[in-house]
């Protein structure tokens, strides 16, 4: 079809054409990077924690008063723990994956070494990967003999005391893979102060950090042999069968209750319940955006009906004489069709300017990441698609205009 009276038809309606052209061009731009953030939002939402998340439940419990023996507490507590029927692990930590509450530290390549290489999550407690379901995939777990108590390490941290600092540490892949990339990090050793060194025995294949924030430093975690006890609260994870865990949980907090009536039970939940609540507002934020998606294309999707149905209101005499001169329905159908694909793609074109300004905003203030081009064909066929259905009514009532009417006055 010859555009050229389609383009001089839109010269005469300049004001009515560009506010179509800015509304499409709008919604282009903010679909592109409403979709961009929702995939951001899936791919956090789809993390990998490198756990055996269905068999896990955590309980934190807070003594009255602190036991005259922290560390016998524990391990009185862990021991009724494993008596529980359907138990298969147990462990005391400080901290659990998507916990949110993190133990970090700085890591150095070299202890003289001015600024940190990165920084990574710290897990403390004995049998934290056996009992989480933590692959190693090469070197060996932690042994007994590589702990030390909690209140003996920082009491030698705060006086330089190497000696009864932990001497070796389990990392992640990724943790290895980023400090010494393309080398084998077994036996290699990273430095947590210029007096502080751990040496690596053992490599897990994935272990998330409690806190992660960002997906290209969520598995950033080691594992450092310390025991826990040195306060009245107590955290344990209880490894079960996925089917058990309901069952499992108010046997083990009847067997801590037991121990100590008075305890109070701050934290009782499975691992799902953990994730879930720690995804929560990205779910809030993807339903938002693809609500707004949504309401901007119904929007836009309205103003080319209502602009369409304007214009053959206005040209049926126009069209009225075309089908006099021989023009058949499927001619003038294609007409306005062919015009709405016009008026879309200028505002395309105008969108995906705007989508990457935005972006370069977002980035800047927000340290988003860039926008792929991949994402601008999606909200270009969208468009296109969903301005050829809107059309399709007024341009169908267009078509149905008879040749008679070219003979009424005006």
């Amino acid at each position: 079809m010859d555009i050229l009276p389609i383009l001089s038809t839109l010269r005469r309606h300049k004001l009515t054409s560009w506010l179509l052209i800015l509304e499409i061009a709008l919604t282009c731009a903010i679909v592109c990077n409403a979709v961009f953030l929702i995939g951001q939002r899936l791919q956090r939402m789809d993390m990998p924690s490198g756990v055996a998340e269905h068999e896990l439940l955590q309980i934190q419990v807070a003594d009255a008063v602190v036991p005259p023996n922290p560390y016998a507490r524990i391990s009185e507590d862990v021991a009724a723990l494993r008596q529980v029927p359907g138990v298969i692990s147990v462990a005391s930590t400080n901290e659990v994956p998507f916990g949110n509450s993190s133990s970090n530290g700085n890591l150095r390549l070299d202890p003289n070494q001015p600024e940190r290489t990165l920084n990574a999550t710290t897990y403390f407690g004995e049998d934290i990967a056996k009992t989480m379901g933590a692959r190693l995939i090469s070197g060996r777990d932690l042994q007994p003999d590589d702990f030390m108590n909690v209140d003996v390490v920082l009491k030698a941290l705060g006086t330089g005391d190497s000696k009864n600092i932990p001497s070796v540490t389990l990392i992640t892949r990724t943790l290895g893979e980023r400090l010494w990339p393309g080398q084998n990090p077994l036996g290699r050793e990273v430095w947590l102060t210029p007096t502080v060194a751990l040496r690596v025995v053992g490599v897990l294949d994935s272990l998330v950090r409690p806190n992660a924030y960002d997906t290209s430093s969520a598995q950033y975690t080691m594992v450092v042999p310390i025991r826990m006890g040195a306060s009245k609260d107590e955290s344990y994870v209880i490894r079960t069968r996925a089917q058990d865990r309901d069952a499992v949980m108010t046997a083990a907090l009847a067997a801590l209750k037991k121990i100590d009536p008075l305890r109070v039970v701050t934290t009782q939940r499975s691992f799902d319940d953990i994730r879930n609540r720690y995804f929560q507002d990205d779910r809030a934020m993807a339903g938002m955006l693809a609500g707004v998606i949504i309401a901007l294309l119904i929007v836009t999707a309205l103003g080319i009906v209502g602009l369409a149905s304007f214009w053959v209101s206005q040209r049926r005499r126009t069209i009225g004489v075309r089908r006099a001169l021989g023009a058949t329905r499927a001619n003038i159908l294609h007409y306005f069709q062919t015009e709405n694909f016009l008026l879309a793609t200028i505002g395309i074109a105008l969108g995906m300017a705007l989508a990457y300004a935005i972006n370069l905003f977002l980035m800047t203030k927000y340290e988003l990441p860039r926008l792929p081009a991949e994402y601008f064909p999606i909200g270009a066929i969208a468009l296109w698609i969903i301005g050829q259905l809107a059309v399709l009514g007024p341009a169908l009532r267009a078509s149905a205009v008879p040749p008679v009417v070219a003979t009424r006055s005006v």
